[in-house]
């Protein structure tokens, strides 16, 4: 598998405004990153093309020149923080505030794209329970018994229904009674 990795040290940017670049290109295909990159209204954009067109030459150079870009995807990239430089500003009545001006380690890996094949399942030949449809006559069985439970809620829960609509619906005693009779026919079905 084709693997490249290219890091920039010391960049004059914070790693926060870098990783949110580097958000926008993680797990795309690298052409698609280049792009998204070239169209980047943010000053770092740059810099992280630079640094994920050396990762792509350095996944070919390892590689020896045959791998293909098309195929590679951002595996990962990430900013780290780095050194600060600390600077002084005037401010009012002698005093002074600190400024920090940051700077960042970017780094991007690239790899190649792995390819999924899927199983492709055997099928048994000496299997002779099976039919036209390819269900074993024990599963058939099953699905008949899960089909008659079902239908036997199913008309457990119409006759409470019916039985709901019939009652007289006035205060606390028809909401008892409406109660006790579906718990009845529920016992009925089982």
């Amino acid at each position: 598998m084709i693997e490249g990795r290219a890091t920039a040290r010391y960049v004059r940017t914070s790693a926060q405004k870098a990783g949110l670049v580097l958000d926008l290109i993680r797990g795309q295909n690298v052409d698609l990153a280049l792009s998204t990159l070239r169209f980047a209204r943010k000053r770092i954009a740059k810099d992280i093309e630079k640094v994920l067109r050396s990762a792509v030459a350095n996944a070919q150079q390892k590689d020896g020149a045959s791998g293909d870009a098309d195929r590679m995807f951002v595996a990962s990239c990430y900013a780290d923080q780095g050194p600060s430089q600390k600077r002084i500003r005037p401010a009012p009545m002698g005093r002074a505030f600190r400024i920090q001006k940051r700077t960042a380690h970017l780094t991007v890996h690239v790899a190649e794209r792995p390819q999924i094949v899927a199983p492709v399942p055997s099928r048994s030949a000496t299997s002779g329970d099976e039919s036209d449809d390819g269900a074993t006559e024990e599963a058939k069985t099953t699905i008949r018994s899960r089909a008659g439970k079902s239908s036997a809620s199913t008309s457990a829960a119409a006759k409470a229904t019916a039985t709901t609509e019939t009652a007289p619906t006035s205060g606390a005693e028809s909401t008892a009674d409406t109660a006790a009779q579906t718990k009845s026919v529920a016992k009925e079905s089982d």
